[in-house]
Formats: structure tokens, sequence, C-alpha cells
């Protein structure tokens, strides 16, 4: 019987060494509640299709746009002649505009894809988990956000003995935890911000519900990694890590990763079209991730730079 339920992925990357242990296969997902000021995948935001444009390799030719029935791509005057606009709410992904493009500027990001089409694809490198332990990741975006379909797939590799990770942000309901927790191995935590006024300001949103759930996690037994990526300026200091330190206390963690911010995706930023705010936000020096190291660690915590 075929599985009929769909979900909008972003991309699956194989041979990943950073998204949890061994050799693993990443499933981004599309869609997130979290409007970080320095995310690194920005076409993960939105639940929809977005239409990247690379106006570096543009010529303006217009072969995407007399190619796309369905009226996403257009040509239109501008103050240097004709430039070309997009309007993903109409896009079908029918893949059209990357085929035509005459110079690789196009690219879709986001497609449907059936649960039991993932699945088989995941099962291909079954070879490189059993031989590194490792598995599949989860990540997006927000797969939780996708909670039917990313359940429907997490059964079936816990059938096929395969171990499971799911990178969350945790800003979704916890039953959505509840349906997953028992097909998943390890949940890879993200913590942003401690301090819920800087949380406002630079994810959008308040990290109330992200705290609670990951007590909750804890209090179920799950094994959680932390992920943190440290900003300079942003939630580096040491009154950051205090207060980081002081919601994990009572947070049964296994180990925790921190990752240095960096603005290598703003590319990203203006094939999408959209600006990419950054003032105000630094690379933190390997000194000063070596210092936050230590100062996990000694309270109690094993911790990785990257990964």
């Amino acid at each position: 019987m075929r599985w009929i339920i769909k979900g909008k992925i972003l991309n699956i990357q194989k041979f990943s060494i950073h998204d949890g242990p061994g050799i693993r296969t990443t499933v981004f997902m599309k869609g997130c509640p979290l409007k970080c000021r320095w995310c690194h995948n920005p076409e993960s935001i939105s639940y929809g299709i977005d239409i990247m444009i690379d106006r570096d390799k543009c010529i303006s030719c217009g072969s995407c746009a007399e190619h796309c029935e369905s009226g996403a791509l257009k040509m239109v005057d501008g103050p240097k002649g004709k430039t070309l606009v997009a309007d993903n709410s109409l896009c079908t992904d029918c893949g059209k505009c990357e085929l035509f493009c005459l110079n690789e500027a196009i690219t879709i990001a986001g497609k449907d894809m059936e649960a039991e089409e993932v699945f088989k694809e995941l099962l291909k490198d079954r070879l490189f988990y059993e031989e590194s332990k490792g598995g599949v990741t989860f990540s997006g975006g927000e797969p939780l956000t996708q909670v039917d379909f990313l359940v429907e797939i997490l059964k079936k590799l816990k059938e096929e003995k395969i171990h499971t990770a799911v990178d969350t942000c945790g800003h979704v309901p916890f039953e959505n935890f509840e349906k997953i927790m028992e097909y998943t191995d390890v949940f890879l935590y993200d913590l942003k911000i401690g301090d819920e006024k800087k949380h406002l300001e630079y994810i959008g949103i308040s990290n109330k519900k992200i705290i609670e759930n990951l007590q909750k996690l804890s209090n179920s037994g799950a094994e959680i990694n932390i992920r943190m990526i440290m900003v300079e300026g942003v939630n580096s200091s040491e009154e950051d890590i205090e207060k980081a330190i002081e919601i994990l206390k009572n947070i049964n963690v296994s180990n925790i990763n921190i990752l240095p911010y960096h603005n290598i995706s703003t590319h990203k930023y203006r094939k999408l079209g959209i600006g990419y705010e950054e003032s105000g936000m630094k690379v933190p020096s390997n000194a000063r991730m070596e210092e936050i190291k230590k100062r996990l660690e000694n309270n109690g915590y094993k911790v990785v730079v990257g990964g």
C-alpha cells in the first residue's frame, strides 16, 4: 500500500557528519516558526516554494519566463531595462525555469515528496549508516511543523533499526514531540538565547515555549543534545552563558555543541530578494569559543566546538 502523505522538502543531503553521530543523511524540511536574524537557511523559513534568482548570473534573456506556464516568472520593465520578477505563490514547481535557464541563475527551493519516496531514498545509504554507526537526521526549517509526515518516516526507519535524530528549535506544541518520541533516538535541541527580551529582538518570538518544551522533553527521558550558535554581540557574553547554564541546570543533557556564527549565507538572502541585517552580529574569536567551552565543561557538560 502506498503512503499518500506528503511533506515539503528543501533538500536531502547525504554523507553529513555534523547532524548527529556517524555518517548521516539529513532531510531538510521547509517551514519554521522562528525568524532568526542570522538564519543560515533563509530558504527554509517559508512553508511554500521559494524561487531563488542569482542576479549576478541572470542575463535577463526571458527564457525562464517564456516557459513558465503558471506565470510565476515575468519580465518587467525596470530602470536598466527588462528584469526578472518572481511570484512564489504561483509557482507549481514544474522545474521548467531551471531547465530552460541559460545561465543556471534559478533555483527552486522546496518540493512536495511522498513519505514513501523519501524513505526509499534514505534506505539507499543503509550500508554507510551501519558501518559508521550513523543514521538519518531531520532538520529544517522545523521538521516538527510537519509532524504527521515526520512520524510516518520515523516509524519505518525504526522498523529498519536505523538511528534517528530530529533537529528542532522547540517552538511547536509539545504534543508533536510526544508523537515522535518513541521513534527518535536523539533530539538535537537548539538553544539560541536565554534572555527573553533578546530572544524577542533577534528571533522574533518569546523563548518561553522553547524552554518549557525542553524541560518536558528532559522529564520524558529523551536523549538531548543541545546546539548553541554563538553570535558575538548577541549571546556570547558571560551573562548570556550564565543564563544558558541556568536554563540547562535541570535538563538531562548528553552533549552540547557550540557553533560559531558565520555570515556566508548572505548570498541566499540576495537570491530571495530579502535584506540581511547583520549590524551588531560578529563571528566570535576562537579564543572566546574556547572560553565558552571551558565555562560549560566546568559545569559538568561534554562540549564540542562545531558540528
